[in-house]
């Protein structure tokens, strides 16, 4: 079945539900922690090698956390509103930006829709052809506009500072940094990153989850998803094709690994004398407590990778098929902003249901791969409704993690990775 006939039903025919997530959950608005300032390259790669790497690259990866703090520091920018829409214009409105080394936003515009300059820097075209690409996936799958599901122009910079090892969304734009040319090179080569980027701002517009402990991670999890749904679906390549690598273009010749972060084998990604061995878990019992980057978000959003890795390859053909519809079914209209890893495996399992029929194989995919990675699912019920957190725990519903689950002088309990 067409992936948009689906999600649009779906959404369509929800009893007592509209096509944006609810306003509320179980804890107040204040408690939501808003966070727009997301990297592809995450803080422990970029302190550890701060404080490993000699002083040239040490250097410039403190400027990077220098900057990223900055941007951090400062207002948050939203969703850039759309006043002049109408007819006779591109479907997609993409502005590529060059801040010439600066670290000014937007910049100088090199590259809109009608207007392309043949000698523009590659990373000016790479960053306008990967919107581009993600701005058709959206709309091809899911009849998704832009970010905003209206009108909103995609906005680029490149050219970011001096030496900047990352790219960024930050609340309303990417921004693109040239990397030092040794460990991270041009960061507008990766098509998966730049989806991932982008899909923050979709998360942003949508369910608006939060960026921090299991909730961050989800955030993560479900930019790096999307990330490589986008990639998958650009190459024409089956879920069994993909290298299922994030970022792996990225890596400049002083990197040792393959990528960022690997979706099929979470913790292989890399293993450097400087930046350490990738600390991603595949599994609950792994979950890494840490209170750095925001409580772990780009290191425990491996379980959930590894989840969709497992359901992907388990159900075949093309990622953005049953699956692709289920996530973004759920994303546009079930999250919730302080949901957690549960929550999320629930939701999907039950819109598996909903859509290809409870039992069905889909559904069972889906279900046997969150438990392979230490999130049960308990049998759903056709109409079955969604309990809140404090129902399952009233009923005795287990927890799928708890910090009292092991012990530092339990080896059967110990994390691989301690932070």
């Amino acid at each position: 079945m067409n992936v948009l006939a689906v999600s649009r039903t779906a959404l369509a025919t929800r009893p007592g539900t509209d096509t944006q997530p609810p306003a509320t959950n179980e804890r107040s608005a204040s408690e939501t922690i808003p966070h727009f300032l997301c990297g592809a390259i995450p803080r422990h790669i970029l302190t550890r090698l701060a404080q490993e790497a000699p002083d040239g690259a040490g250097a410039d990866a403190r400027a990077t956390l220098e900057q990223m703090d900055a941007l951090e520091r400062g207002p948050s920018p939203t969703l850039l509103e759309v006043s002049d829409a109408g007819e006779g214009r591109s479907r997609k409105r993409r502005l590529v930006y060059d801040a010439q080394g600066q670290h000014r936003l937007p910049g100088t515009l090199v590259i809109s829709e009608h207007c392309r300059d043949v000698e523009t820097s590659i990373e000016a075209r790479e960053a306008f052809d990967g919107c581009g690409a993600t701005s058709d996936f959206y709309f091809d799958l899911f009849g998704r506009p832009s970010i905003d599901d209206q009108d909103m122009p995609i906005e680029s910079t490149v050219h970011y500072g001096v030496r900047f090892e990352n790219a960024m969304w930050n609340g309303r734009q990417m921004i693109f940094g040239d990397g030092d040319g040794r460990v991270f090179i041009r960061l507008t080569r990766s098509l998966d990153v730049i989806a991932h980027e982008l899909t923050h701002g979709v998360i942003q517009a949508t369910a608006a989850l939060g960026y921090t402990g299991q909730t961050g991670a989800l955030n993560e999890h479900l930019a790096d998803a999307f990330g490589i749904m986008v990639k998958q679906y650009t190459l024409g390549l089956l879920a069994r094709e993909s290298d299922w690598r994030i970022g792996a273009e990225l890596l400049g010749p002083e990197f040792r690994g393959r990528a960022v972060r690997s979706m099929a084998d979470p913790g292989s990604a890399y293993d450097d004398p400087l930046l350490g061995r990738d600390p991603q878990p595949a599994h609950m019992d792994d979950y890494v407590v840490t209170e750095a980057d925001h409580g772990g978000v780009h290191i425990n959003s491996g379980i959930l990778n590894y989840a969709f890795y497992l359901a992907a390859v388990g159900l075949g053909g093309h990622t953005w098929g049953p699956l692709g519809t289920i996530y973004y079914l759920v994303l546009t209209r079930d999250l919730r902003p302080n949901d957690d890893f549960e929550d999320f495996a629930l939701a999907t399992t039950a819109a598996a249901g909903e859509l290809y029929g409870t039992g069905s194989r889909i559904q069972g995919t889906i279900a046997d791969a969150w438990t392979a990675v230490g999130l049960e699912i308990p049998h759903l019920r056709r109409g079955h409704r969604r309990r809140s957190k404090a129902e399952r725990r009233a009923d005795g519903a287990p927890r799928p993690f708890s910090k009292k689950r092991w012990s530092k002088t339990d080896p059967q309990r110990r994390r691989r990775h301690q932070r």
